[in-house]
């Protein structure tokens, strides 16, 4: 876990906003996929970044959630909780990154609990008709090989990072949830098509930026869903000797499950929790093409070995 969560009371709630409500916070509001969530933050940049970022939503419109970024000497780096209101304080987190994946799942705590929409720490995209997801945990190349794949000829991109699923009796439909990519600088190291896009971009501190792949992939590179087909699963393993695996559901599952649904950044985990996820996944995998991939090899021969398993042309 990148930072711990404390689940706090609402009166533990209430006294932190009488601790701290009278700074002078820049706030704003982003629709996150129907959901208002409220950033307040002392850091405009911090603010001009999460606007980037993010869809916003009419300031008139009553937050769902809300993201309070502070720093507090005496406090560790922690996130605490209150699970009611979905009010998140997040204590001496400078990483954007993380304040972006809070928000992210505070929208995912309603929409799992209200709606029966469900969080994906993923990347997806349409290629040709053709809905494929990389599921992985961070650091696993989530990013380079979407981003990779987003190259091929008819591919559109929904969400390099993480995006939400509405379950049916048709095949799972994914849903975006950001209007712009948060990326390293290394990746047009890695693809040198984006490097005239990371060259106009002001990277911060932990050498990331938001950026519109939209000015190198083209308008209409960037679609709101897609109906997923084919599932890849990343992780990078030394040990593995195979570098990919195809998956039945109940294996794609215990993968899930063994990695923390390939997600740090879930607000409540208790046992009711626990089981909403498993049965979404179970669901979610039922019937589908799966296969694990080891990203320990390059970028090259990884991305060409996605290519082949999902049926795509280099």
């Amino acid at each position: 876990m990148p930072y711990s969560v404390r689940l706090i009371s609402e009166d533990e709630k209430d006294a932190l906003y009488d601790q701290y409500g009278d700074l002078n916070f820049h706030t704003s509001k982003a629709d996150i996929y129907g959901c208002c969530i409220k950033l307040l933050t002392l850091d405009k940049v911090e603010k001009e970044t999460w606007e980037d970022n993010f869809h916003m939503m009419s300031e008139t419109t009553r937050s769902h959630g809300r993201v309070v970024v502070l720093d507090d000497p005496a406090l560790g780096q922690e996130v605490l909780y209150e699970k009611i209101s979905r009010t998140a304080f997040v204590f001496n987190i400078d990483y954007y990154g993380w304040i972006k994946s809070v928000a992210l799942a505070v929208a995912g705590d309603m929409l799992e609990d209200q709606h029966r929409i469900h969080s994906v720490h993923g990347a997806s995209l349409d290629i040709n008709g053709l809905g494929v997801t990389l599921i992985a945990p961070s650091g696993t190349g989530k990013t380079t090989h979407s981003w990779g794949l987003l190259r091929t000829e008819g591919a559109r991109l929904v969400g390099d990072d993480w995006y939400y699923v509405r379950l049916s009796n048709h095949p799972p439909l994914a849903f975006g949830s950001e209007k712009n990519c948060y990326v390293d600088a290394d990746i047009a190291k890695v693809w040198g098509e984006y490097r005239p896009l990371v060259d106009r971009a002001i990277f911060d501190k932990q050498g990331r930026a938001v950026v519109n792949v939209r000015f190198i992939a083209g308008q209409g590179s960037v679609i709101p869903m897609t109906s997923l087909r084919q599932f890849i699963l990343l992780q990078r393993d030394a040990n593995e000797k195979r570098q990919c695996q195809r998956l039945d559901p109940e294996q794609a599952l215990d993968h899930l499950l063994r990695h923390d649904f390939c997600n740090p950044h879930q607000m409540v985990r208790d046992a009711r929790k626990l089981r909403i996820r498993t049965e979404f996944f179970s669901r979610l995998f039922e019937g589908r093409d799966i296969h694990l991939v080891n990203t320990t090899a390059g970028a090259e021969e990884t991305q060409a070995l996605i290519r082949r398993t999902i049926g795509v042309r280099s």
